[in-house]
């Protein structure tokens, strides 16, 4: 792996588990064992290594978005496998990671506003124009409305004033997130779908 490669895993990794702002750039070197100028030779400053990580991680989650809507056999799978890939993304997550980079990182969180926004969100209304096709979701959803209350809620576990850490598992209130969503979106036949997958997915998780 090639050391810039190496600094954007260290820095990702720092990033998600103290978040952005108390991460130097003295302890990315002195994590990977190396000088600070050897850092400063691939990335000119904090906020170009920052731009990198969250570039990353906005490349990961779209291929993970993609590939959940080519393998789902259904909306309401895609469902639940593009909610594995956000537990996996998101439960090891510093809640201030995001603030952070909204507060030291403008021009980063721009970027991060725009995927949500534009990608995400486009995602969301595919997922439930979907799902009303192929007969599982209510013939009367009003698709641009419930996808942005969707987009709003993927968030919200990061509120530490809503939800504090110690009393809260982030999973948990995902998941309860997603059932409160998906219920209220799926027509009878759906209901009996969800259920399915639910016991299939419960197993897998026990495996």
């Amino acid at each position: 792996m090639e050391i810039k490669d190496r600094i954007k895993q260290k820095a990702d990794e720092l990033y998600r588990r103290y978040g952005v702002k108390s991460v130097t750039m003295d302890e990315i070197a002195s994590q990977l064992g190396v000088s600070k100028k050897t850092i400063y030779h691939s990335f000119s400053d904090k906020n170009e290594l920052v731009d990198a990580v969250v570039a990353d991680m906005i490349t990961y989650n779209r291929q993970c978005c993609k590939s959940s809507r080519t393998n789902a056999k259904d909306a309401v799978e895609e469902i639940f496998l593009g909610t594995e890939t956000l537990y996996e993304i998101m439960s090891n997550m510093n809640p201030s990671f995001l603030f952070d980079i909204e507060r030291g990182h403008p021009s980063v969180y721009k970027k991060f506003t725009a995927f949500k926004y534009e990608f995400l969100l486009r995602i969301i209304a595919e997922n439930i124009e979907r799902g009303k096709k192929e007969g599982f979701y209510r013939e009367d959803i009003n698709v641009s409305l419930i996808s942005k209350i969707r987009i709003e809620t993927l968030l919200l576990p990061f509120n530490e004033e809503l939800f504090p850490r110690n009393q809260y598992s982030f999973v948990k209130i995902q998941q309860e997130i997603l059932e409160f969503f998906l219920f209220g979106m799926v027509n009878p036949v759906g209901y009996k779908l969800i259920l399915k997958y639910q016991k299939e997915y419960s197993k897998k998780q026990q495996q």
